[in-house]
């Protein structure tokens, strides 16, 4: 008898799979996201980690609740985020990492042009697109303005208006630097 042979270590996909961890540690994802999106181990992580954002990563779990996405401004930009990933994703052949970091590039583009805080994280957009994946969130029209924002699965279409045609009434309030203003 013999031994089932070992899958042969290519040295060339190793580099990939570094090089891609690299751009995800750049992006800010935490050690989950890099573990579910690399074949490196998780020790390799920890020192690759290190070595380029100079300290440990995070420790504590990814967010698990679809709560996030739904209230007013993270809605907003969330739904902007989505409605990037899902354009670039009937027109471009990438793989899911790179649609999802090319989305979020784009999306971090946006905001800073209009001279809003991003407030979605490259994690948050990685469980977003997961959430979207399990069913779990989906986007529905506005009714007012047409627009394609992130809801629950069980939204009424017919009846649905975003947040930015009926926000809530402390909307806008925010004097921090960098929030959604409405005029």
């Amino acid at each position: 008898m013999t031994a089932a042979a070992a899958p042969v270590k290519s040295v060339l996909n190793e580099s990939k799979q570094i090089e891609r961890a690299a751009m995800l540690i750049q992006m800010g994802a935490r050690m989950q996201v890099l573990e579910s999106e690399t074949s490196l181990s998780y020790e390799r992580l920890i020192r690759l980690y290190k070595e380029i954002a100079g300290k440990s990563p995070s420790k504590g779990q990814l967010p698990f609740s679809t709560d996030w996405f739904l209230t007013w401004q993270e809605n907003i930009h969330s739904s902007l985020f989505l409605n990037i990933y899902e354009y670039l994703s009937k027109g471009v052949s990438l793989d899911s990492v790179e649609l999802l970091t090319k989305a979020y590039r784009l999306y971090n583009e946006q905001v800073a042009t209009a001279e809003i805080e991003p407030l979605l994280s490259f994690t948050r957009a990685w469980r977003l697109v997961k959430f979207v994946d399990a069913g779990m969130l989906t986007r529905t029209k506005c009714s007012q303005c047409g627009g394609q924002f992130v809801t629950e699965m069980y939204e009424n279409a017919r009846a649905y208006t975003c947040g930015l045609c009926n926000p809530p009434a402390r909307a806008g309030k925010s004097k921090s630097a960098g929030a959604l203003m409405l005029h």
